[in-house]
């Protein structure tokens, strides 16, 4: 009887420091949420989601529907048909898609959807679509100029990014501020990766298989993923590329079949469905906040799902090998498109299908219905948990399957931001061995706490940090977005003239 006892006074104490933890989080980070996700004065709605939605408009604009007219040649130069072995750089062009949608594609498809639908109702769907097929706009810019001003070293490795396009960009231009500009974007990347690159991630994994698995304490979820994570990332960008080239494929098109199951037992709904998200984006259906509260849902899941405009992508496309910035920014542009157009659409689909959303007619939200039967109340807080019951109630066994899905989300995002949060690192304080071994060490350290802390305080720090990157990118690229103009325009003619052909392998 004694051992029993000591092992349930042990978990009690690792309970009680999963607690304390998530309070000193919530306590450092709630000023600098606070600050960047402050509404617009008189109105609701944030001013960083703005900021986002106005860029890709403008970029969209401004290289004239780029997203719609290099979409086939994007795909071209994903299957290597303009690929030339010899170029330099570290990675394929698909290995470097694979590796930017594995720190994409991830649990901001699963619970963030969730939390969309359930706050702004299906409507926000449309809202989400439509933030990504502009922010291909932005993605393109972005990873095109990580290209053109990466550094190459002499053993073969490059570095790339916005903090060198800020640097070196500004200085071509004879723009100040540049430099000031690579170290803000830094330090807010480094953030961005311990947050929603790693502890995010850490965190809804931890509650999925605690779901199935019974309650623990969640620093021992974070301390497996930890040691798996930094077996992989301790070998470089290469290591991280062979696996994300491996597991992002086998993770979409697991979890799309999923979901293509689900749609094609209730494929009778689905046209209902279409209508309850076009009808929602417009009219609220009720919801509070109505189409407005549609749209800010849809367009913050969308930004912290995809991360059009953050940045972060550019950093991992830099590694291509190819020696025409421009086509890794056509290859880019297949990432909002795959991360939202597609599987957030899925999800959405599944969840406003299977659940059959109705209103609490005291609070104005949306409640889970199952059986005719109101379950529980959507907040900003269920997370994985909703789109679970979605993919359970048509089999028992799918939330096993989702689950899988799930950790191999968040495994592949850390590994991918991993990256991102060294190559800032190493912006700031140099490149050697000893230097990045020290941030893969705290990087792992984060995982743990990310686990062990709630989901409210977690979720908040992730958008602020990430979103705070998306400040420092986007200005910095309304600058630049001329140098990218150039590249096109060149590309563009030498193509059309044959000058550029298919690659004989």
């Amino acid at each position: 009887m004694l051992p029993l006892l000591t092992t349930a006074a042990a978990a009690q104490e690792a309970m009680g420091l999963d607690e304390k933890i998530n309070q000193k989080f919530a306590e450092l980070t709630g000023p600098f949420v606070s600050f960047i996700f402050a509404p617009i004065p008189g109105t609701s709605f944030p001013w960083i989601v703005m900021w986002l939605v106005v860029a890709a408009s403008v970029f969209t604009i401004y290289f004239a529907l780029v997203q719609a007219r290099f979409f086939g040649h994007a795909i071209s130069l994903v299957k290597g048909d303009y690929s030339d072995p010899n170029d330099a750089g570290e990675v394929s062009h698909f290995q470097a898609l694979a590796t930017a949608l594995s720190g994409t594609v991830g649990l901001g498809n699963i619970a963030g959807v969730a939390v969309a639908v359930g706050i702004g109702g299906p409507g926000a769907t449309f809202w989400m679509i439509l933030a990504g097929l502009l922010g291909m706009a932005s993605k393109f810019t972005e990873c095109t100029l990580g290209v053109k001003y990466r550094n190459e070293y002499e053993d073969g490795t490059v570095s790339g990014g916005p903090m060198y396009y800020m640097s070196k960009g500004f200085k071509e231009l004879g723009l100040p501020g540049g430099g000031f500009l690579a170290i803000l974007f830094s330090i807010f990347c480094i953030l961005g990766a311990l947050g929603g690159g790693n502890m995010f991630q850490a965190n809804q994994a931890h509650q999925q298989i605690a779901g199935i698995t019974g309650d623990y304490p969640g620093w021992i979820t974070g301390l497996v993923f930890a040691i798996i994570v930094f077996l992989v990332i301790v070998g470089g960008l290469k290591s991280i590329a062979r696996v994300t080239e491996k597991v992002v494929p086998f993770m979409g098109v697991l979890y799309v079949l999923t979901a293509l199951v689900i749609l094609i037992m209730n494929a009778d709904m689905i046209g209902w469905a279409f209508g309850q998200i076009f009808a929602g984006a417009f009219t609220g259906l009720g919801v509070a906040g109505g189409m407005v509260g549609a749209l800010i849902q849809g367009f913050k899941r969308a930004a912290f799902s995809n991360e059009a405009g953050v940045g972060s992508a550019a950093i991992a496309h830099s590694a291509v090998r190819t020696k025409e910035p421009i086509t890794e920014g056509f290859v880019s542009l297949l990432e909002p498109f795959i991360d939202t157009v597609v599987i957030c659409t899925m999800t959405a689909l599944v969840i406003i299908i299977t659940q059959q959303l109705i209103i609490d007619p005291e609070t104005g939200n949306y409640m889970l219905n199952e059986a005719g039967t109101a379950i529980a109340t959507v907040d900003g807080n269920s997370g994985v948990s909703l789109t679970s019951a979605a993919f359970g109630s048509a089999f028992s066994f799918f939330p096993y399957i989702l689950a899988v899905a799930v950790i191999l989300f968040a495994f592949s995002t850390m590994i991918s931001w991993s990256y991102y949060g060294l190559k800032a690192w190493t912006y700031l304080f140099g490149e050697g061995h000893a230097k990045e071994l020290a941030f893969k060490v705290i990087f792992c350290i984060f995982v743990v706490i990310g686990a062990a802390a709630n989901l409210g305080p977690v979720i908040d720090f992730s958008d602020a940090a990430i979103f705070a990157m998306a400040v420092v990118n986007v200005f910095a690229l309304y600058f630049l977005m001329k140098k990218v103009r150039e590249e096109l325009a060149s590309y563009s003619a030498r193509l059309k003239s044959g000058e550029i052909r298919k690659f004989e392998h």
